[in-house]
């Protein structure tokens, strides 16, 4: 999720529905899933083909199978039966009694409790809605009523366990959340009823949140996705986080684009559904305090960080750093962050007790030599609590200032923090976007190195921009030549470059005239006498993009929109790299981060695919394709002929091995 590419992808057949969430078993690393409600399929990574994956049907309707780290796969069937997977596999008809006869499971979930696998379910029948716990190697099972709710009922569910005791959140109807305690420990056989609390009710200043489904942060805080609505005006879908402690809404984000209604969270991520897409959130909670859920804090006695959530997923919105105080939980915004305290009460205290979302506010009207000395006192620091986080709120600042001030742009200052830490694109998604505006092709080069999870949109931005930038303009500025300075000559000799000069050329006074108009005809002798169709500035960026993660499906569309006249041009490196590759024994370019042959092909290949018509249609590629063929060809005949006399050379390998090396001998082998 991080690099946002798809790993795999399996199907059943037309027909067949995958009837419930698909689940990992930790211990084996398989996945697991059930279609048309009885039949069992395990498979691997390596594995491709559903049909030829171990397949069980099993004798009952499966509901959910819950997987457990240290418990493995429990299975929950319709009837309330339940099995863990091992035990279901060695006899898959086992014949599943029916617990609950006609009431109907609507939720489930499992625990670890110690070494102990908990599984708890609720049900309704009429009406009425039942809890089940059921402990698994003990065998013991306990049903419960849960107590009713006048006018309202259950809509979701969600529970956590501690210290023995299951705390069950209801979301009930009537737009209030309700607890209800459960301990472990039961000696009663019998039905009980269960009592609930009221924890929450979900309105503020006369709004109120329909939600659809919640889940908890921590003990102090939930997050409840819904339909917030005020009087008078339309309802808006909602990503809401509320402090149970003090009963106050913390803060919201409007999703514009709609929701499927479901939201998940693992491992301090939100997951949902925004518009097309899943839509992936880190968040922090720190300790609860009235404070910080009114307002009102306005000193820090602690070092941390300050909470937020990650709104950089979002399409089509201005990244703002979160500033809100410590002790909370806050989101990043379209526009503007909406503090409930008012920026002037914030205190002077020192700086090593202040958080970064502190230090950030306080440096937001302080000039720009202040401003990047304190930063860069920041991001020096060994330890920072959370400090990937600490550092994307650090770009975020400068970002933020670069748009609000057109002239200020802090080249060295951005290079040393993405060259020395490791940062991501998720973490600074705008940082690309303005090191495109601003032309700075050096840090696109290292972001396309460093970053893991550039989405291709914008891997073909900076593939169009290094195209399209003059050989001239790249001269006077500094790019990492690391990469090809070992197979191409990096003195770049204007005398030996042919140039057509086009009437929108390079003009050093017009920074817009860096671009061509129109690929220019150039050629860039080599060490070894080969030609180069670009210069090793051009080159060295051109395997930066090489090298950089994407996936075929997502960068196809975008390469489309390439102009011809780019693609021959890049076709042209890509067949120079090619032929280099093949120049070695080993098919490795010498140095440094350099493109791998395997690279070279894949976007030989994306590109003719998505150029194929234009390429044989244009007089100037016709030549290049030819040779591209006639060098393809020549390499297919060759390794056939290797592939010949392959049984030979392991039988003369084998002779080796057995031949006594102490024996001097003459063996002629002739080979058929």
């Amino acid at each position: 999720v991080s690099d946002q590419k798809p790993l795999g992808c399996w199907s059943v057949k037309h027909g067949q529905i995958i009837t419930c969430p698909v689940v990992c078993n930790f211990e084996t690393h398989e996945y697991i899933a059930v279609h048309d409600d009885k039949v069992l399929r395990i498979w691997k990574n390596k594995d491709i083909n559903l049909d030829k994956v171990f397949k069980a049907t099993l004798s009952a309707d499966v509901y959910r199978i819950h997987s457990l780290p240290n418990g493995g796969p429990v299975v929950l069937f319709k009837g309330g039966g339940v099995r863990t997977l091992d035990v279901l596999l060695e006899a898959p008809q086992q014949e599943i009694e029916n617990i609950i006869s006609d009431e109907i499971v609507k939720w489930s979930e499992a625990f670890m409790e110690g070494q102990q696998p908990v599984l708890i379910f609720t049900t309704e029948k009429d009406g009425d809605f039942f809890v089940y716990v059921q402990k698994l190697k003990m065998n013991s099972l306990h049903k419960y009523k849960l107590e009713q709710q006048e006018l309202s009922k259950p809509l979701s569910f969600t529970a956590y366990i501690k210290n023995q005791i299951i705390t069950l959140l209801c979301l009930y109807s009537n737009d209030s959340v309700y607890e209800v305690l459960i301990p472990l420990q039961q000696n009663s056989e019998e039905e009980q009823i269960l009592s609930k609390s009221l924890l929450l009710k979900l309105s503020v200043s006369g709004s109120v949140l329909k939600g659809t489904s919640f889940v908890v942060l921590d003990k102090d805080h939930i997050a409840i996705l819904g339909s917030l609505a005020a009087p008078g005006e339309e309802s808006k879908e909602c990503l809401t986080i509320w402090n149970t402690k003090f009963q106050t809404l913390q803060t919201s984000k409007e999703l514009p684009l709609g929701t499927s209604g479901q939201l998940w969270c693992y491992e301090e991520k939100f997951f949902f559904t925004h518009g097309k897409v899943l839509t992936v959130m880190m968040y922090k909670c720190e300790t609860s305090s009235l404070a910080a859920a009114v307002g009102k804090l306005k000193d820090s006695q602690t070092p941390d960080v300050s909470s937020f959530i990650d709104w950089n997923t979002l399409a089509d919105e201005e990244l703002v750093v979160s500033l809100q105080s410590e002790q909370s939980v806050a989101l990043k915004s379209e526009s503007k962050m909406t503090l409930r305290s008012k920026r002037s009460t914030v205190a002077k205290v020192q700086p090593d007790t202040l958080s970064v979302g502190q230090i950030l506010l306080n440096l937001k009207d302080a000039s720009t030599t202040v401003f990047e000395n304190e930063l860069r006192q920041l991001v020096s620091k060994a330890q920072m609590p959370d400090f990937q986080a600490s550092i994307g709120c650090v770009i975020t600042a400068l970002i933020k200032r670069c748009k609000t001030n057109p002239k200020y742009y802090p080249q060295n200052l951005l290079l040393h923090i993405v060259e020395t830490r490791d940062l991501s694109y998720s973490l600074c998604p705008d940082l690309m976007a303005v090191a495109l505006e601003k032309k700075d092709v050096h840090l696109l080069q290292i972001c396309l190195q460093r970053f893991p999870d550039i989405p291709e949109e914008i891997t073909y931005v900076c593939l169009k921009v290094f195209l399209s930038i003059s050989e001239a303009y790249l001269q006077t500025i500094d790019v990492n030549l690391e990469s090809v300075i070992s197979y191409t000559d990096v003195e770049f000799n204007n005398k030996e470059v042919k140039t057509e000069i086009v009437e929108n050329g390079f003009n050093a006074e017009l920074e817009h005239d860096i671009w061509d108009t129109k690929i220019t005809k150039e050629t860039h002798p080599m060490a070894d006498g080969e030609l180069c169709p670009v210069g090793p500035q051009k080159a060295a960026l051109l395997n930066a993009v090489l090298q950089s993660a994407y996936s075929e499906a997502f960068l196809l569309p975008h390469l489309k929109n390439l102009p011809a006249q780019q693609a021959v041009l890049f076709l042209r490196y890509l067949y120079y790299l090619y032929v280099k590759c093949s120049e070695k024994i080993n098919t490795t370019l010498p140095g440094t981060r350099c493109p791998t042959i395997s690279q070279i092909m894949d976007w030989m290949c994306l590109l003719l695919d998505a150029h194929f018509t234009v390429m044989v249609m244009l007089p100037e590629a016709k030549e290049l394709l030819s040779n591209l063929h006639k060098f393809v060809r020549a390499q297919v005949r060759f390794y056939s002929e290797l592939n010949k006399i392959e049984g030979s050379l392991q039988e003369l390998q084998r002779r080796n091995h057995e031949r006594d090396s102490q024996t001097y001998s003459i063996e002629v082998l002739e080979f058929i």
